[in-house]
């Protein structure tokens, strides 16, 4: 079985799909493993490095991609490249199912079953392959440090004999794994941190991290999350509600970071313009949902802009500006996702296994998953 691992051709990505230890560890499955010249430069990784744990070196796509039973990305194939892979190829990534239709249906048409890992379902068997939990972690981490980097003061609060440097004051908005992570972070820098979250559920865990737990807590809340422990489309009216209580916290903090995402769906607009005028000059926001839109309505995808005294951070990918740590995580969630499929050196996969039901997305020329067809 010939697996191949792509260099990644989007703007920012600078992650790999697999890392030198997930490459021996796909070896000892029986796979031959082929990875693409310069796969591994954006993470640090030289192709020598894959070489000396037993994989060849691709010399372009095309070679790469030829005869290959497996193919693993960070964010899958792009439409025009797909003719390069052989039909019913296996492809597990990252594909922004929802948003990129039309490139699902290049893969369905030349006959890829393609994974799409977002889709992973939340549960504990699972665990080790989610990769929006490894690279969220990641993200809500990075997400503090560009918020440091951007703020003109110090975190911790500090005593000298020239007086007393009060601590910094931060609000995490959405309490996943990014938030958590956010919080943990910034608790660790020595600043006061406040959070916010539609589910009631999160109001544990951000004060077990030492938080603040703000929130609108009415009937709606009971039911504001879905079974896979993602947050739901509140009404207006409790938005209007949540809008009111952030805006006055807000006024009182130095940076926030937005995290809030919705599957299938724009982010949530967070922080309005109004509110950006109510922060303190100096102040930041860090917009970890810009490229679905952006908690924040003045952040703009891709840049740092300054708006009525507010620095607007709106980095790209964030996962990918720690791309060492990140692909390490994102290679092993593919390995663990793949080793129960495969029996004595063969790729045999268990279509009623749950996970596999819940992550195809095509198969045998057409788009499969139930989700998608229903859009």
């Amino acid at each position: 079985m010939k697996l191949a691992v792509i260099r990644e051709r989007r703007e920012a990505e600078h992650r790999v799909s697999s890392s030198p230890d997930s490459v021996k560890k796909l070896i000892s499955l029986g796979f031959n493993v082929c990875v693409e010249t310069g796969a591994g430069a954006g993470a640090s990784i030289p192709d020598a490095q894959y070489e000396e744990v037993g994989a060849t070196i691709g010399s372009d796509l095309k070679s790469t991609l030829k005869d290959a039973d497996v193919i693993f990305s960070v964010q899958g194939l792009d439409a025009a490249d797909v003719k390069s892979a052989k039909k019913g190829a296996v492809q597990l990534s990252a594909l922004n199912p929802y948003l990129e239709k039309d490139r699902l249906q290049a893969y369905a048409d030349a006959g890829l079953e393609a994974y799409a890992m977002e889709f992973v379902p939340r549960i504990t068997r699972a665990q080790s392959m989610d990769i929006l939990s490894s690279q969220s972690n990641l993200a809500g981490y990075k997400a503090v440090l560009d918020g440091a980097s951007h703020f003109g003061r110090a975190f911790p609060m500090m005593m000298t004999a020239a007086g007393t440097v009060p601590p910094a004051r931060v609000m995490v908005m959405g309490a996943g794994v990014a938030g958590l992570q956010a919080i943990a972070t910034a608790k660790r820098l020595g600043a006061i941190v406040s959070a916010t979250d539609v589910r009631p559920a999160a109001k544990e865990q951000v004060e077990s991290l030492g938080g603040t737990f703000v929130m609108v807590e009415d009937e709606e809340t009971a039911e504001a999350e879905t079974a896979g422990g993602y947050a739901k489309e509140m009404s207006d009216d409790y938005k209007a509600k949540q809008a009111a209580l952030i805006a006055s916290t807000l006024a009182k903090q130095d940076i926030a970071i937005t995290t809030a995402l919705i599957p299938g769906r724009a982010a949530p607009v967070l922080i309005t313009e109004d509110m950006v005028k109510s922060m303190k000059p100096g102040s930041v926001i860090v917009d970890l949902a810009v490229e679905n839109g952006g908690n924040c309505e003045l952040s703009k995808p891709g840049e740092v802009v300054e708006v009525h005294g507010v620095t607007i951070v709106g980095y790209r990918n964030v996962p990918s500006r720690l791309a060492a740590d990140a692909s390490a995580l994102f290679a092993r969630n593919l390995v663990h996702f793949i080793t129960p499929h495969v029996k004595d050196g063969k790729l045999e996969i268990d279509y009623e296994d749950e996970i596999i039901a819940e992550s195809l997305v095509t198969k045998d020329g057409a788009i499969v998953h139930p989700r998608l067809k229903e859009e």
